[in-house]
């Protein structure tokens, strides 16, 4: 996902006042939760925009967001220099483990004629997870000679990020971790060094700007799988109830929530239930009894 980046050196100092107008801006809009200890962070990040675009302080910069002719636009290039698009192809592996050796054989095992999967990367940032989603499914169903409709959505609040993730073009450093087997079958190397996702996969794989906070506002059918990855340690408690409820919401009964190993959560939902796989933090949502 797009996350809110590390700290920065300070431009200048806001007052508390301000500092609370803006996280409080922060949090209505993405969800985010910035505490004390980052103010370093938002002073420079907005100093370097502010710079920018020619303006002076943090509240002209503030009440310039908030302007209807050119705030929202603003807002939606100052949401991305706030987040860094920390990702890469086959990123945490057991994770990927699981889905390969857990999920897809159980969705199939109880579903053996299933003509369709539907898998969501929520915060894809630039792709290379959805992608990745992608790649492994597509291998597992060609192993099981089954005709099978696979389709996997991205979504993310960067919208620079989803431009990028659209284009499916990678630099060379970005594809260092992808399997040599996955490179040679999902990847072609350009003329200029960089390599493109092959168009089979890429028609399979949608980008949809989207705000974690708003998932109601989000058509999507229910989810066989959902990968939500590093996305909860950046709200408050209540926050991650909340989305948790939402994500369970757009799940098929029968279907894996995947989050990040490190987001450790005490009986998140009542339909769900946590399944054991070294370093993963997965739950199968409970069938309609």
């Amino acid at each position: 996902m797009a996350v809110l980046n590390g700290p920065l050196s300070c431009f200048e100092q806001m007052d508390d006042v301000q500092f609370t107008h803006w996280t409080s801006l922060l949090e209505e809009r993405t969800g985010m939760h910035l505490p004390k200890e980052r103010r370093s962070f938002l002073e420079t990040s907005l100093g370097l925009r502010m710079k920018e675009i020619g303006i002076q302080d943090f509240s002209a910069y503030y009440h310039h967001l908030q302007s209807e002719k050119n705030g929202e636009r603003e807002w939606l290039t100052l949401v991305d220099r706030l987040t860094v698009h920390e990702t890469r192809f086959f990123r945490h592996e057991p994770s990927l483990e699981f889905l390969e050796e857990v999920i897809l054989p159980r969705i199939f095992e109880s579903e053996p004629e299933r003509k369709k999967i539907q898998i969501w990367s929520a915060g894809c940032s630039t792709g290379e997870e959805a992608y990745t989603l992608g790649m492994i499914a597509t291998q597992f169903i060609k192993k099981l000679s089954k005709h099978c409709y696979l389709a996997v959505t991205g979504m993310d609040i960067s919208i620079p990020a989803l431009v990028t993730a659209r284009k499916a073009v990678y630099e060379q450093y970005k594809v260092r971790h992808v399997p040599e087997r996955y490179l040679e079958h999902y990847f072609v190397e350009q003329d200029n060094g960089r390599y493109q996702i092959i168009d089979t996969l890429k028609k399979r794989v949608c980008f949809v700007p989207f705000n974690i906070i708003d998932m109601k506002k989000t058509l999507l059918e229910p989810m066989d799988i959902i990968f939500c990855q590093n996305v909860l340690i950046y709200f408050n408690r209540d926050r991650r109830k909340q989305i948790i409820h939402q994500l369970v919401q757009r799940l098929r009964p029968g279907g894996f929530l995947v989050l990040g190993a490190g987001e450790s959560l005490s009986n998140p939902h009542s339909e769900l239930e946590k399944v054991d796989f070294p370093n993963s933090l997965a739950f199968f949502k409970k069938l309609n009894e």
